[in-house]
C-alpha cells in the first residue's frame, strides 16, 4: 500500500497518473468487450427472431432506381423532388424516383430496420451505423456517364464517401479496429450500377463517342473490368456481404417503346442483347470474388433482368395490367420524358408496372424486394438469396 503523506508533489501525479491512465484502459477494455457482446447479442437474436432488425447496417450504392434524395441539391436534370414523385410515399416528396418506395426501401423494411436508411447528404451522428445511401440519379460505373443530364456523383465518387462514412463511424468503436470491421463484416452493402452505362452513354451516340470505341463486347468487358476495381475497393474497406444487381432489360422500358420501331419484337433487342452481355460478365465476377479472389467475401448476384421479364410475362398474377406506358409522363407511352412537375399522374399505381419512362412504380419495386429476399430459384438470386446471406 503506498500512503500519499509519504510523497512528494511529483510522485503524487506520477501514481495518479498511473491510477488514471489503469483506469482509461480498463474502461477502453471495458467498451471494447460491450460492443462484442452487443453485436454477438444481435447475431444470435436476428439468427432466432427474423421479425427483428437482421443486419445491423444497409449501405447503398447505385443510380436513380434507387437515389431517396442525394441528388436535390445538385445542378441537374436528373431529379425528382417535385410533384408528382412521391405522391404515395409517407413523407411525401424527397427526390425518390417513383411514386412511392424504391426497391431498397422496400428492403430495409424486410430487414426489419425501423426507418427508411437516409441519403448520404442527410445521415449525420450515430444515425451511420443504420447506414447510408450513397445512389445519384444520372450515375454510372464510368465518371462520364450521365454528365448529359448534369452533376452527380458516379460510383467513383460514391465509393470515395463510403471511405468517409468509414471513418466516421471509427469514432463508435473507439478506435478498435477489430469491432468495426466484424460489424462492417455483418451489414448488407447494396450495388447497382450499370443502366445509365448503356442508357446515358453507350447508346446515346449524339453525345458520347463509346460506341464507335467499344464493340458491344468490349464495352461489357470494359465495364467490368472498372466496377471491379471499385467492389474490390468498397471490400478492401470493409464490405463482405454484397449485393450486385443485374442491368434491367431496359430494352422495354417505355422510353424505349417511344423510340423504337423494330420488326418482330415490342423491344430494343440491340440494347437488350448488349446489357446481357454486361449481365453475364458480373455474375462471372460474383463467382471469382467468392472463389477466393476476395477472401471472407460473399457476393450475391441480384439477376433483376430476368425478374423482371419474369414480372412482366406472369403481370395479370401480380395485378398489373398495364406494362408498356408509364404512369405519368408525356407523348407515346408516357415515355418520351420523365414526370412533368405538379403533373396528374393515372389514378391507379397498382396496376402500372411503370411509374415514368425510366422507373418502376412502387408496387414493382416491392414485389422484386420480395421475391430478391426469399426466392429459391437461383435465377432471380444467385448463388444465394438475400434472406440466406443474411445468416452468414
Amino acid at each position: 500500500m503506498i500512503h500519499i503523506s509519504n510523497l512528494k508533489n511529483t510522485q503524487i501525479f506520477t501514481v495518479y497518473e498511473a491510477m488514471i491512465s489503469e483506469k482509461v484502459s480498463k474502461m477502453a477494455n471495458f467498451i471494447k468487450i460491450v460492443m462484442w457482446v452487443v453485436l454477438s447479442l444481435w447475431c444470435s437474436t436476428t439468427m432466432s427472431q427474423p421479425n427483428y432488425q437482421q443486419v445491423p447496417g444497409l449501405f447503398i450504392f447505385g443510380d436513380s432506381l434507387v437515389d431517396n434524395g442525394n441528388n436535390n441539391g445538385l445542378f441537374t436534370l436528373a431529379r425528382a423532388n417535385y410533384r408528382p414523385y412521391g405522391i404515395d410515399f409517407p413523407q411525401g416528396t424527397t427526390g425518390r424516383f417513383t411514386n412511392g418506395r424504391t426497391f431498397v426501401d422496400a428492403l430495409a423494411q424486410i430487414l426489419g430496420f425501423p426507418n427508411y436508411i437516409q441519403p448520404y447528404i442527410m445521415v449525420r451522428g450515430r444515425a451511420l451505423l443504420q447506414g447510408a445511401n450513397y445512389a445519384s440519379g444520372a450515375s454510372g460505373i464510368r465518371d462520364e456517364t450521365g454528365n448529359n443530364l448534369g452533376a452527380h456523383m458516379s460510383m467513383n465518387q460514391q465509393v470515395e464517401n463510403f471511405q468517409r462514412t468509414v471513418m466516421q463511424l471509427s469514432r463508435y468503436f473507439v478506435g478498435d479496429n477489430e469491432a468495426l470491421a466484424y460489424y462492417l463484416s455483418k451489414c448488407i452493402i447494396y450495388c447497382g450500377l450499370g443502366s445509365n452505362d448503356y442508357l446515358n452513354n453507350y447508346f446515346m451516340r449524339d453525345y458520347y463517342s463509346t460506341s464507335y470505341e467499344y464493340t458491344p463486347k468490349g464495352y461489357a468487358a470494359s465495364l467490368i473490368q472498372d466496377y471491379s476495381k471499385q467492389l474490390t475497393e468498397i471490400y478492401n474497406l470493409g464490405a463482405r456481404k454484397v449485393l450486385v444487381t443485374a442491368v434491367g432489360a431496359i430494352g422495354c422500358i417505355p422510353y424505349q417503346l417511344a423510340r423504337y420501331n423494330g420488326n418482330g419484337s415490342r423491344c430494343n433487342e440491340e440494347i437488350n442483347n448488349a446489357i446481357s452481355l454486361f449481365n453475364s460478365g458480373l455474375k462471372r465476377l460474383v463467382d471469382r470474388f467468392n472463389n477466393g479472389l476476395l477472401p471472407g467475401a460473399k457476393f450475391v448476384y441480384l439477376d433483376t433482368y430476368q425478374s423482371g421479364r419474369d414480372l412482366a410475362l406472369n403481370a395479370r398474377s401480380y395485378g398489373f395490367e398495364v406494362l408498356d406506358r408509364g404512369c405519368c409522363g408525356v407523348g407515346r407511352n408516357n415515355g418520351q420524358i420523365t414526370c412533368l412537375p405538379f403533373q396528374i399522374p393515372c389514378e391507379n399505381r397498382r396496376n402500372h408496372l411503370f411509374w415514368d419512362a425510366f422507373h418502376p412504380t412502387e408496387a414493382a419495386n416491392v414485389l422484386l424486394a420480395k421475391q430478391a429476399y426469399s426466392s429459391t430459384s437461383k435465377s432471380y438470386a444467385y448463388p444465394i438469396n438475400i434472406q440466406q446471406l443474411v445468416m452468414l
